[in-house]
């Protein structure tokens, strides 16, 4: 195990084409971190930038106790796996595995023994004498895991290893990868676009937006108290509903907003910083939005659209003076609503996020009091 720290880490192609900007991180020893964010952000460059394939035009990384800006990769202590499998197709599941053993003049006995028991780990030790063409993806991404695996690393670094692979096989190795983290208790940096892989194995996770940090924290605190408007619609399935709403009174004891339609909501925000700022937007998570019948205190609505998932009904409805439909998520296998039923939805107010013209989330009031 190591620790990972970065320090104003930058990176530029010809010298004026900036992608990373200075980027400060901690990966603690033992760790589970997911870098995630739309494509182009730049977390799979940083990630070439920690396992030496990519030069660090300015900064300092340290892996352990060590500045490794300048040491090869196959010095740093670290194991990468790819999005391809990248396996010999020549060679067997136990050849592959062991080959940058051999190549480094380990014994035998030791070679095999490691091979052994990283098959075991993986569950793999019927395959050993397969060549990849009679693998499936599941199977191969795991003879490439278990190829890093016996280099026995410091770090491991993972580059979107899943996203050959169909929905089920995705499942079934965020399982696997889940379980083979509590195993070897190795530190691990995950690169991926998907939230759902990044929220379910991150121990914190880390978005991306344009080359920078958003957001560094649990999935949790992600998720619950996103840091501004990016983090906020990045992270969650379906995404956060965004209300704009107007601050009619800011304080530092919660302030009161009035959304479309006129309806007005006392929220648990400290919006003093926003000073003579009126303009803010209220947002809520389909969860924590609730459908009640017209009459009742809410924003007024329209059922545009009915979504049924088994589990639960994704409510698409178009709320008076928005342009772009809300979605409430509402558990079971029915609702009373129907496509053109008027409604009123009532969010959550203990649960919902309010941000300023600028994106930042508001903090919240210890002081709050409902009224």
């Amino acid at each position: 195990m190591a620790r990972l720290q970065l320090h104003k880490i930058k990176k530029s192609y010809d010298g004026d084409v900036a992608v990373i900007h200075g980027i400060d991180l901690e990966v603690r020893s033992g760790e589970f971190m997911v870098f995630v964010g739309p494509s182009g952000c730049g977390k799979s460059t940083l990630l070439r930038m920690i396992a030496g394939l990519e030069d660090i035009t300015d900064g300092e990384l340290r892996i352990g106790d060590r500045v490794v800006n300048d040491v090869p990769p196959s010095q740093r202590g670290i194991a990468m796996v790819f999005q391809s499998y990248a396996l010999y197709p020549h060679m067997t599941v136990a050849e592959n595995m062991g080959f940058a053993l051999k190549l480094a003049g380990t014994p035998k006995t030791e070679l095999k023994a490691s091979v052994q028991r990283a098959a075991e780990i993986l569950q793999i030790t019927h395959l050993l004498d397969r060549k990849p063409k009679a693998l499936s993806g599941g199977q191969r991404q795991r003879v490439a895991i278990g190829r890093a695996i016996v280099r026995k690393p410091q770090v491991f670094l993972f580059d979107e290893p899943l996203s050959n692979l169909d929905a089920a096989l995705r499942v079934q190795m965020r399982v696997e990868l889940s379980r083979l983290h509590r195993e070897l208790g190795t530190t691990m940096v995950y690169v991926t676009h998907d939230q759902v892989e990044a929220m379910t194995l991150g121990q914190r996770i880390v978005v991306f937006n344009g080359g920078r940090i958003e957001q560094v924290g649990t999935p949790l605190e992600l998720y619950e108290r996103p840091a501004n408007l990016f983090v906020a619609g990045f992270l969650g399935s379906p995404k956060m509903n965004f209300v704009p709403v107007e601050l009619t009174n800011s304080a530092e004891a919660g302030s009161e907003v009035v959304g479309p339609g006129g309806a007005a909501m006392r929220v648990p925000f400290d919006t003093s910083m926003a000073r003579s700022e009126r303009a803010a937007t209220l947002g809520v998570r389909p969860d924590h939005l609730l459908l009640a019948a017209p009459g009742q205190p809410g924003l007024p609505a329209r059922v545009d659209l009915l979504e049924h998932l088994g589990d639960a009904v994704l409510v698409h409805v178009q709320c008076q003076g928005l342009d772009t439909p809300l979605i409430a998520r509402v558990a079971g296998t029915e609702t009373p609503f129907q496509v053109g039923s008027a409604c009123v939805l009532q969010p959550d107010l203990s649960r919902v996020c309010l941000f300023a013209s600028d994106g930042r989330a508001f903090p919240r009031s210890p002081d709050f009091a409902a009224g």
